[in-house]
């Protein structure tokens, strides 16, 4: 089954959605760090590209934990998210391990899957998506 990947654009940047990456960790919406007049679930599309300043996404982007969240530049100029050679691994509460940077994931049969800016990874055990986190962890209560 082919990948679905949304994009969406304002004069600056294309913001680009990947929902089978998506975790659901909300980062990029609700609370205090959320940016709800860009991402809003109640909304179709609920991406608004319009709805605050190009810095402003670009740092909720950045934000996102899955990966599932990516821009690039419209003027076909690398972005700093892009050529960033540093890789950082994070232990999230109760939640996945996110590795940031480019990697390679080799599956059961050998084959490299190629992985930019973040991965998340399963710790809890209840991802249909394994090795990858799709969220599982909140609905089984997973604590570590």
């Amino acid at each position: 089954m082919e990948e679905i990947i949304k994009k969406y654009s304002n004069e600056e940047i294309t913001i680009v959605w990947r929902p089978k990456l998506c975790m659901h960790s909300t980062f990029c919406w609700k609370g205090e760090k959320g940016l709800l007049t860009v991402f809003n679930p109640k909304t179709k599309p609920w991406i608004n590209p319009t709805g605050a300043s190009t810095p402003e996404i670009i740092k909720h982007v950045n934000a996102c934990p899955s990966g599932a969240l990516s821009y690039f530049n419209n003027d076909g100029k690398k972005s700093e998210a892009e050529i960033s050679p540093e890789n950082i691994i994070e232990l999230i509460p109760n939640g996945p391990l996110i590795i940031y940077g480019d990697i390679i994931i080799k599956d059961e049969s050998g084959n490299k899957i190629k992985r930019s800016k973040a991965t998340a990874l399963c710790r809890c055990g209840a991802s249909a998506s394994k090795p990858y986190c799709d969220g599982s962890h909140t609905a089984v209560g997973f604590k570590g």
